[in-house]
């Protein structure tokens, strides 16, 4: 098309030849066939190397399907083949009967015995953030005979994080499968010990001896064992999570908690044909009662004390009193609760917060009221007295009280 235009323009032959590339001849083949497309003609079969020997190896592969090509090369050689092994495998990728697919083999549970569990990617722009695109994992847990969905989006895969939410999904559950199938993400396999055993978490075997339940993890590249997990990501991710705007974590959860309970979870599921909450309903009384306590699995930390009074814990932070003294602190790290300790002496507990970039301030940590301009909530009963060392309790006085003081340390008159 070049060409034609070129010569239409009235360019050369010789210029169109050096702006092309091509030689004088073929461009003007090109101009006197015009825009009829070139006609190419077949190559002649050339006689391959594999050529005697095709009968012989169609003749194994007939009589033997599950002969290794690596062999058939061998085989092949000996009788004075001299090509390469691809080439002998080229041939018989043309003439090896394809196999039978095999039917799949679908698993099915029984009431209360399995769960699976996992986590996925997740990135979305929160309305509270604007222009910060963030990652979200969502961990999930489903009931393999009702297909229950429980699941909630955090902002780490850490161990706390695993350790919350299986005591969240249990107590919403009202009790605890009888086994746990798991992805061999890196906070429940540890890895594989020298005959290939799968090595646990130690906190996660103190987790299921607790609850009760058995853990188990999936053969490595076998997605399919782990289906009725990860099937409902890109269902929750299509129905749910795209077009969607959300404030921030706890908006998305709550807007994500409506949609199991109004969607996913009263939905007439495609496999078992069965409305999932009534199915669940029949598959409770099956599961685990919940045991007596809570788990507690502690975390030891040692950290130091902000010029502000706070404490940073995996990117949140917690207030202490300020008549704490020392500058570092031990902090314990439960499923759902920050301790912090000055030597032997709790000093502060908060509940673990979610997310990042946060900060919680308990009530009675700070003496004086909040900054007008501060966004940090002051959390506990208002009127909570500083926490601290006997004696040491600072009583609450009118601001006219501390004026007055003022006036007399600078010799301008005396407390009323």
């Amino acid at each position: 098309m070049m060409i034609l235009e070129l010569h239409r323009e009235g360019v050369p032959i010789s210029d169109i030849a050096r702006r092309t590339g091509l030689d004088r001849k073929t461009v003007r083949k090109y101009i006197a066939r015009g825009l009829e497309p070139p006609v190419y003609s077949p190559r002649p079969p050339r006689p391959l190397s594999i050529d005697g020997y095709a009968s012989y190896l169609r003749e194994r592969v007939a009589a033997f399907p599950g002969l290794t090509g690596r062999r058939l090369w061998r085989e092949v050689r000996d009788l004075g083949f001299t090509g390469d092994y691809t080439t002998v495998t080229g041939f018989l990728r043309d003439v090896r009967p394809a196999a039978t697919p095999a039917f799949e083999r679908r698993f099915e549970t029984a009431p209360g015995r399995q769960a699976q569990a996992d986590f996925a990617q997740f990135r979305t722009e929160f309305a509270g953030s604007p222009g910060q695109m963030r990652i979200v994992w969502l961990f999930s847990l489903v009931l393999g005979h009702s297909r229950l969905i429980w699941a909630r989006f955090v902002a780490h895969q850490d161990l706390q994080t695993v350790l919350r939410c299986h005591a969240a999904a249990f107590e919403a559950l009202g009790g605890v499968p009888g086994e746990i199938l798991y992805d061999r993400m890196r906070t429940a396999v540890s890895g594989e010990d020298a005959d290939g055993g799968v090595v646990f978490n130690k906190t996660l075997l103190e987790l299921a001896r607790h609850y009760g339940f058995l853990p188990k993890a999936c053969r490595p590249y076998r997605a399919k064992t782990k289906g009725k997990v990860e099937r409902p990501f890109r269902y929750i991710r299509e129905d749910f999570f795209l077009a969607r705007s959300f404030r921030d974590l706890e908006d998305l959860n709550g807007q994500f908690r409506q949609w199991l309970d109004d969607v996913a979870n009263v939905r007439t599921h495609a496999t078992t044909r069965r409305v999932v909450a009534e199915h669940f309903a029949e598959e409770r009384p099956s599961l685990k009662p919940l045991p007596a306590g809570p788990f507690q699995a502690v975390l030891r930390l040692d950290r130091r004390i902000t010029r502000e009074g706070m404490v940073a814990v995996d990117g949140n932070q917690y207030s202490v009193p300020e008549l704490t003294r020392k500058r570092s602190v031990e902090v314990q790290v439960l499923a759902g609760e920050v301790r912090i300790y000055e030597g032997d002496a709790l000093i502060a507990a908060h509940p673990v917060l979610e997310g990042s970039g946060q900060r919680r301030i308990a009530a009675g940590h700070r003496r004086l009221p909040p900054p007008a301009n501060s966004d940090t909530p002051r959390h506990g009963a208002p009127g909570t007295p500083a926490a601290g060392r006997p004696g040491e309790a600072v009583p609450r006085r009118p601001l006219e009280f501390y004026a007055a003081v003022g006036r007399r340390l600078a010799g301008q008159g005396h407390p009323g």
